[in-house]
């Protein structure tokens, strides 16, 4: 027997949902393109997200089962809406839409003009449309499709009863597949023997190519989305990212979708865990213990380094380190606060890690949303080689202080002790020289190159877009290009000099209550980009209001915004309710104008938004 359907909830004045418009039209929709007429009698999820973010990245796995579960009356539409100059590419968006299998309509709006037309502020958000047009909940950040697939089942209830739900189809039309050897591979390893082992990411395998690297000596894994041990034919990976080759002969690999780090023996083929459980690390869970044991969160790449094996955590910008003697995990450096802060590992901030590479003194990264190239020492001290913080990239040449990246994801030591630098979106490889401390241009033209592995004299350098390896001499002079500089292109919200009302909103969602069992269940952190910015209203606190005085003098800068609540079943029945964890960071161009406003509100959830 079923249990019956939630009785309906009132609402509120309800909003009529704005169109949706992108100049970059319509993708998975075989051509069409649609408008939320269109749309009407289904219940419509817009996705505002961008493919350099892993929070979005986190989302759209969480999506698939709300979409598998709720198809014939759920529509949930991708809005692209750029970070980064190389997104706005529409063939980059293609490319994305495929490399992370993307299975619903995606409008590119590479201008933001839906983005702008929702008041959105921050990747990713959620915004639920009912089938009548009108926007019914808004959420930013990862972790609420529990709340949102409560409230579709909620929609379905109400809109059947009225007659306005219609069931049927959605517009989903899958693309052809292309017959390539590899598909958007992330990353590579050179093994003793001479030929290469590849993750090819999209195809969720592991493949061996010969020395030519071009000929397929094997495949490892299914070739499904899956999280199975066993031989090479029977496991399965879920978007396999970073390879490092242990002190035993074999391989770690990072499992990255599945949140885990899997060991590939080169012998027998056979696959096994090493860390990890398949679910997400949130908030609140263990940073340290057996590997089995600890969730993980999107582990990028890996590599090892005094003894250890690195790992960039991504999905909450640390690195994490396993120790194969004893087979435990623990973070290694970082704070889960997203941004650039050198100094010592427990302090510092990094912003999506998604690249490392070992010398004997020091552990490279390429820290892709702020562009930047930093370096960890033996003793653990964070360091930025070149890089500035989250909104400024380009490809520009020169002393590291002035130099620019645009979200590299790879990084490779080289002989002389410089390292080169897989600048994808430049679709460039670059090199750093500590020694004279600057950055000149190896290549150009390598199509959103990932990684890169050294052969003798050459480097391969995994052109991820172009799905293949390609083999370069390191040049003795450096390619010269025209400098370029950029900075995010989102609109600065105006506000006045002064005192500036700092107002998080967030509702509980249907059948929850703020979890205040073991104290404050929300947290609010601020700073303020330059520093000099915020005058008052600095740091960590409990209350998700707060009062901030900005400098008249700072004429604008960035407000970073990071913000935490925890929710669980209201159920005085059930002894032991669901908890949940919901997280967001912003950071807000603010520009200080005499007639700008004197509040920023900013939704982490809301019903009725």
């Amino acid at each position: 027997m079923t249990d019956p359907a939630p009785a309906p909830r009132p609402r509120r004045a309800r909003v009529r949902a704005p169109e949706l418009i992108g100049k970059g039209g319509w993708l998975n929709t075989g051509g069409k393109q649609y408008s939320l007429a269109d749309l009407r009698g289904r219940i419509v999820v817009l996705d505002f997200w961008t493919f350099c973010c892993i929070n979005c990245l986190h989302v759209l796995d969480e999506l698939r089962e709300l979409e598998e579960k709720h198809r014939d009356t759920v529509v949930v539409i991708g809005v692209h809406s750029p970070k980064f100059v190389h997104e706005a590419d529409h063939a980059a968006v293609v490319d994305a839409v495929e490399r992370y299998g993307v299975e619903h309509p995606v409008l590119d709006d590479p201008e933001l003009g839906t983005w702008k037309q929702y008041a959105v502020r921050a990747w990713p958000t959620l915004v639920v449309i009912d089938p009548e047009g009108y926007v019914v909940a808004q959420h930013a950040g990862e972790g609420h499709v529990h709340a949102i697939e409560r409230l579709v089942t909620e929609l379905e209830a109400e809109h059947a009863a009225k007659g306005t739900l219609r069931r049927g189809d959605g517009p989903y039309v899958a693309p052809e597949p292309e017959p390539t050897v590899l598909r958007f591979p992330g990353k590579a390893l050179l093994l003793p023997g001479g030929t290469f082992l590849v993750s090819d990411t999209t195809r969720h395998q592991l493949v061996e190519l010969a020395e030519d690297g071009e000929s397929v000596v094997r495949r490892i894994g299914s070739g499904a989305r899956g999280f199975a041990d066993g031989s090479a034919e029977a496991a399965s990976f879920n978007e396999p990212q970073g390879l490092a080759l242990l002190d035993d002969g074999s391989v770690v690999v990072a499992d990255t979708v599945n949140h885990a780090l899997r060991r590939l023996d080169l012998t027998s083929g056979e696959v096994t865990t090493l860390a990890g459980t398949g679910r997400q690390w949130m908030q609140g869970d263990p940073t340290s213990g057996p590997g089995r044991e600890v969730n993980l969160s999107s582990p990028w790449d890996v590599a090892l380094f005094a003894d250890r094996v690195w790992i960039a955590m991504a999905g909450v910008h640390q690195l994490w380190a396993y120790d194969p003697a004893d087979g435990t995990v623990s973070v290694a450096a970082g704070t889960t606060n997203e941004g650039l802060v050198d100094g010592p590992a427990p302090e510092a901030w990094f912003a999506q890690p998604s690249g490392l590479a070992a010398t004997p003194d020091r552990l490279w990264l390429a820290d892709s949303e702020t562009s930047a190239l930093r370096w960890v020492d033996l003793d653990g001290t964070v360091h930025t080689a070149v890089g500035t913080g989250l909104f400024d990239f380009g490809h520009r040449d020169g002393p590291a202080d002035q130099a620019l990246f645009q979200h590299p994801l790879g990084v490779t030591a080289l002989p002389d002790g410089s390292v080169a630098v897989s600048d994808t979106y430049n679709h460039a490889l670059r090199r750093y020289d500590p020694a004279t401390g600057e950055v000149t241009t190896l290549a150009t033209d390598v199509r959103e190159p990932s990684d890169a592995v050294l052969v003798g004299d050459d480097i391969v350098v995994v052109e991820s877009a172009r799905h293949r390896l390609t083999r370069l001499r390191l040049p003795e002079e450096a390619v010269r290009v025209e400098a370029v500089a950029h900075r995010t292109q989102r609109a600065a919200t105006e506000v006045a000099p002064g005192r500036l009302q700092l107002d998080v909103i967030f509702q509980a969602p249907a059948g929850q209550k703020l979890d205040t069992r073991y104290g404050p269940s929300t947290r609010l952190l601020v700073s303020s980009t330059p520093p000099e910015l915020l005058i008052h209203g600095e740091g960590a606190g409990t209350d998700l209001s707060r009062a901030l005085e900005l400098n008249p003098a700072v004429p604008e800068g960035v407000l970073h915004v990071s913000a935490m609540a925890a929710s669980c079943d209201d159920d005085a029945a059930n002894e032991y309710p669901a908890c949940h964890v919901h997280q967001q960071d912003w950071g807000v161009p603010v520009r200080l104008t005499d007639s700008g406003a004197d509040r920023l509100p900013l939704v982490l959830a809301g019903l009725d938004a």
